[in-house]
């Protein structure tokens, strides 16, 4: 990251202001950011009484499931792929 151009960004999650920095575009980051905010206010919806750490960390593992299926499809078709090409 440090030979590419920094970007800061300023999003609203779930109420609160964060400056991202990243070489990501604006609109990546704040659509990355609008994921966020959209899994944490559904589990709010799901579980009113959890305070917002404790649904952003439920976002979070989320997150971290949906990438690892994700990954693991990817990892499956490559390997499909390979067959073919062999």
């Amino acid at each position: 990251m440090s030979d590419e151009q920094k970007i800061t960004t300023s999003v609203e999650i779930y109420g609160d202001t964060y400056k991202i920095v990243g070489t990501e575009t604006s609109g990546h980051m704040r659509q990355v950011a609008s994921m966020v905010d959209e899994s944490m206010r559904e589990f709010h919806a799901m579980n009113p009484s959890l305070d917002s750490s404790k649904l952003a960390v439920l976002a979070a593992v989320n997150t971290a499931h949906e990438y690892l299926k994700l990954k693991e499809r990817v990892e499956q078709l490559e390997n499909e792929l390979r067959k073919l090409k062999g």
